[in-house]
């Protein structure tokens, strides 16, 4: 029974709000509306009435004859937004507004992920954190801007690496070296609880954390030295990373094993340049993919940089289409997304152009693309993009099953699909 009639505007408004939203149903189907505002001649008295009286009948009302058209279903979004979906981008301001670009890349580019840190490389300037509040109203905005359910993620590993600390109000974490060096899943476990009700508390949705590099070389600058491992055994890594994964999912957050194929071995730092592994990578640095792949419990992994001659004699990781493609999708059987590590990062920026770096990625299987503490505006970035993915797509490099590809990785990712 109608208690209450929607006035013309009220459906007209309702309708459009509806139309948005169901872009977030099931496979990423996209409702586009072809409804003409009502007119006097059905009113929204009359088209309240009609229901009401086809409710009495037991069948569904009949559709007023010239004022309201049947909705079009479309079988799916526009190709602009399955491109935009694949890039991750940083920006600068503890407010969306206080940067026009990421407001145009959301907007506009239907850039499918932000990246939030505290300050930038080398601590020089602030970013996107100042306190709780002020991070879960950033990401309440980020999130209405948005064409899609955002990705909002975070390195939030512990210890040295938490872009949300206690500087800025927030609970102290543990590194995984000390979660490791207890060796106690269920601490792990009831610790990454914590971390994990943070985050979500935060607006955050994808934690890019737990590293699953195995702790090779001990005075590893990036990876040993800040306490980013959680052993050296990879077998304690694969159940520390498992404990900490199962935290975050009680609380409805995601995570990122980071850095495929492996970095923990490795001699420099892919953030300062070119990183070679060929010598001292082992093979059971992939252990811990393959068990927690074997098991179910990866959302998504993170590509390293390094290079790695036995695995790929000519690209990184990142860039590699028998590292990406053959090694993590068809030896270890992993079908989710593989998002990069930052692609201005210098082991890449110094020997390949952005657009490059993007064609390459792409055509390796990565399926997002990160470009987030860098110095580019975010919007720039995004246009960039585009133009690349169109420009691979005019000349046959790749086709639109590529990129409905990873979409549809994506998709399942942000709980869509």
């Amino acid at each position: 029974m109608v208690k209450q009639a929607f006035t013309a505007a009220e459906f007209v408004q309702a309708r459009r709000r509806f139309l948005r939203h169901c872009v977030l149903g099931a496979g990423g189907l996209l409702l586009a509306g072809c409804t003409a505002p009502l007119t006097s001649a059905a009113s929204g008295q009359e088209l309240a009435a009609l229901v009401a009286a086809a409710s009495r009948r037991g069948r569904k009302p009949p559709m007023p004859s010239e004022t309201i058209r049947p909705a079009l279903v479309k079988p799916d979004v526009a190709l602009e937004v399955k491109i935009g979906q694949m890039l991750m981008l940083g920006f600068r301001g503890t407010t969306a507004q206080q940067d026009p670009a990421i407001v145009r890349a959301l907007t506009e580019q239907h850039v499918g992920g932000v990246v939030l840190f505290d300050v930038d490389v080398g601590g020089r300037r602030p970013r996107n954190i100042a306190s709780p509040q002020q991070v879960a109203a950033l990401t309440a905005e980020l999130q209405a801007l948005a064409t899609l359910p955002l990705i909002i993620s975070v390195d939030q590993e512990g210890g040295n690496v938490a872009r949300l600390n206690e500087k800025y109000g927030f609970p102290a974490t543990l590194s995984a070296a000390a979660l490791g060096e207890r060796n106690d899943p269920e601490f792990t476990r009831a610790e990454a609880g914590k971390m994990a009700q943070t985050l979500a508390e935060a607006g955050v949705t994808l934690n890019l954390a737990p590293v699953v590099d195995v702790r090779l070389n001990p005075d590893s600058p990036i990876i040993a030295r800040p306490g980013r491992s959680f052993s050296a055994d990879p077998a304690v890594v694969a159940a520390q990373a498992e404990a900490f994964i199962d935290g975050h999912h009680a609380h409805g957050v995601r995570c990122t094993l980071k850095h495929f194929p492996g970095h923990g071995s490795a001699l420099g730092d892919t953030h300062l340049g070119f990183t070679d592994v060929t010598e001292t990578w082992r093979e059971d640095e992939l252990l811990p993919y393959r068990a927690l792949i074997a098991k179910g419990k990866v959302d998504a992994i993170m590509t390293a940089h390094v290079f790695n001659a036995r695995l790929d004699p000519e690209l990184p990781a990142t860039l590699s289409p028998a590292i990406v493609t053959g090694l993590l999708r068809q030896t270890l059987g992993y079908e989710g997304v593989v998002i990069s590590d930052d692609m201005q990062m210098r082991a890449v920026a110094d020997h390949y152009s952005l657009e490059k770096a993007f064609e390459l990625a792409i055509l390796a299987g990565v399926d997002i693309i990160a470009v987030a503490n860098n110095m580019t505006y975010a919007g720039a970035v995004a246009d960039r993009f585009a133009t690349t993915v169109m420009r691979l797509l005019d000349e046959g490099v790749i086709d639109e099953a590529r990129i409905e590809q990873s979409y549809r990785r994506i998709l399942k990712l942000k709980g869509l699909a």
